[in-house]
């Protein structure tokens, strides 16, 4: 059997939209990149029974998005601010408090940023305020370095990683039990992992966005193959 990876959709409520009450949404290319490394995803709206839902999945990936309300880190929001659907991120930190503390996690861009403020950390709220340019917007392909020590570089083989940029916030205090593994020349944190973790990385870039590059679908293949690991430990646990 495959491993269910969950995937946690975007959302706008609209209550006052009769027809609709609003959107769940979803770029294809996120779990297309998990179809592709032998996974099953499961999309997850924020409205869901979350402890139903950790019991489910065997892996988590947490997509890109707008802007995190800067009151979960203890600030004002910054004028440049575009906010996310607060729907979306109370439903993921409910799943993110349900989910076994071992369960395999990949956070791209918003993803990277909501796994460090749920670990107490903060981010920086608008980037060309502190490096002084806007090139890490638009999906600028830029090229990252990672720590040698780092499951990233470990897993594609090298300490050198191409990735699309489309993101005007990042890590700014580091989240607890989270090391920075990846910089861009500017100095913005590009990659976090938990290195105690089976398998929690978070990247600032989108690799679902260079699926052709080999080194992108080693990253996704890893994960599926972790959520692999996990789903027969569970499954050996229940029979037991």
């Amino acid at each position: 059997m495959k491993p269910i990876i969950g995937i946690s959709v975007d959302c706008k409520q609209e209550p006052e939209d009769l027809r609709t009450g609003g959107q769940l949404t979803l770029n294809w290319n996120y779990a297309q990149a998990v179809v592709e490394a032998g996974g099953i995803p499961v999309l997850i709206p924020p409205m869901t029974d979350m402890d139903a839902v950790a019991e489910i999945i065997d892996g988590w990936l947490i997509p890109g998005g707008d802007d995190i309300d800067a009151k979960h880190f203890g600030e004002e929001n910054h004028a440049k601010v575009g906010l996310q659907d607060p729907a979306r991120f109370e439903g993921e930190a409910r799943l993110y408090r349900a989910i076994p503390a071992d369960l395999p996690t990949l956070g791209i861009c918003y993803g990277c940023q909501f796994v460090n403020v749920m670990r107490g950390g903060s981010l920086i709220q608008h980037l060309p305020d502190v490096v002084g340019h806007g090139d890490d917007s638009g999906g600028t392909l830029q090229t990252y370095t990672l720590s040698s020590d780092s499951k990233i570089a470990e897993i594609i083989g090298d300490t050198q990683v191409d990735g699309k940029s489309y993101h005007h916030q990042a890590v700014n205090r580091l989240g607890d039990g989270l090391k920075v593994v990846a910089k861009n020349a500017d100095g913005t944190v590009e990659a976090i992992e938990d290195q105690n973790h089976p398998w929690l990385v978070g990247v600032q870039w989108h690799p679902e966005r260079t699926g052709t590059d080999p080194k992108t679908q080693k990253i996704f293949k890893d994960f599926v193959q972790a959520a692999t690991v996990f789903r027969e430990a569970k499954a050996k646990v229940k029979v037991g």
